[in-house]
């Protein structure tokens, strides 16, 4: 839970702050892959025009309710359906990968859509033991040679490679933005001696945000990249018209949650009226820890909330994950957000 003193919030706006949309390409119990991708462009097409700033897809591998496992290919889906929104990774797992396949990936993206790509880049596998093997085979590497990693990758985007023997074509000379993306002080550090933007998974690991957020901006050096500090923060948030339906509608993420903390992933389900029925005690309190974070509720509750989270972090962007089962609830959630963000 992020907790710290705050002062008068009355000078605060929202409006001055950029809101963007974090998009697990959510299956639903019923629903297909098919499903869920016409459903996600159809999401991006509502935050363009909402004002969201930018539409990041997260990479998951072995998650029957997750579709954005193939990350790069459904941003250029994404931004092909768009016209001006941001879209990005959030984000690749790069030790899952080889630098070059992502700098060539990322180079055909920037190439195809000049202007609007982001590289959002985690150290995690996004998945579990089993299923990392079978991504990286024989890497099976805790995460420790990410600099490394990250170095090769940026290496393949400098604007004369002449020298070398592997280059990335496309890749070679674009400006492609790099976050580095993380839950823990590692990736905070990382991105503030390399002077980058960083992105902190707030939504899923809240008792974190405050001191990883205080090690990147005390340790920041600045670069050609980025002369002062910008951190964005994802942040789970359920909104409706009023504070009963949006806890109805929240029961949905809650059960996600709960079904990973019983190692039985499904496809996200149903909301319904009581979940407490459904937990051990044990459950209820390991529930709460991964959902305590989250901001539900109405349009005025909404903006309460979100002052208060602005307020304590002094975040430069917030990044919107919403997992609700009915896809136009989904869409009202994020319209009832832009609203309260624009008149804030």
């Amino acid at each position: 839970m992020i907790k710290r003193e705050v002062g008068d919030m009355s000078s605060l706006k929202l409006s001055h702050i950029p809101f963007s949309v974090l998009d697990l390409a959510p299956i639903v119990e019923g629903g297909t892959a098919a499903d869920a991708f016409r459903n996600t462009l159809d999401l991006a097409r509502h935050a363009e025009q909402l004002g969201y700033h930018r539409y990041w897809l997260a990479e998951h591998h072995n998650m029957p309710g997750i579709g954005s496992s193939a990350t790069s290919v459904l941003i250029g889906y994404v931004a092909s359906g768009t016209s001006k929104i941001r879209v990005g990774s959030g984000g690749v797992m790069l030790p899952n990968h080889a630098p070059l396949v992502i700098a060539e990936q990322f180079g055909t993206l920037e190439s195809l859509y000049p202007g609007r790509i982001d590289l959002g880049l985690g150290r995690a596998p996004g998945t579990d033991q089993v299923t990392m093997y079978a991504l990286r085979r024989n890497n099976l590497s805790s995460g420790d040679e990410f600099p490394e990693l990250l170095a090769e990758l940026r290496g393949y985007f400098e604007p004369d490679s002449t020298g070398k023997r592997v280059r990335a074509f496309p890749g070679e000379g674009l400006d492609i933005p790099i976050w580095l993306l993380g839950s823990s002080g590692f990736s905070a550090r990382l991105a503030a001696r390399l002077g980058l933007p960083f992105s902190f998974a707030s939504h899923f690991a809240a008792e974190n945000t405050l001191p990883a957020l205080d090690l990147y901006r005390r340790h920041f050096q600045p670069s050609d990249d980025l002369s002062a500090p910008y951190a964005m923060l994802g942040l789970n948030v359920i909104a409706a018209d009023s504070d009963e339906e949006a806890l109805r509608l929240a029961t949905s993420m809650q059960l996600q949650f709960l079904n990973l903390i019983r190692n039985t992933p499904a496809p996200l389900q149903p909301p319904v009226d009581n979940i407490e029925e459904m937990c051990s005690e044990y459950e209820k309190i390991a529930l709460s820890q991964r959902t305590n974070a989250a901001i539900i509720g109405g349009p005025d509750k909404v903006k309460e909330q979100l002052l208060r989270f602005v307020a304590e972090t002094k975040a430069n962007e917030i990044i919107v994950n919403t997992q609700i089962y009915d896809h136009e609830a989904r869409l009202r959630s994020y319209e009832i957000l832009a609203e309260v963000v624009k008149q804030s």
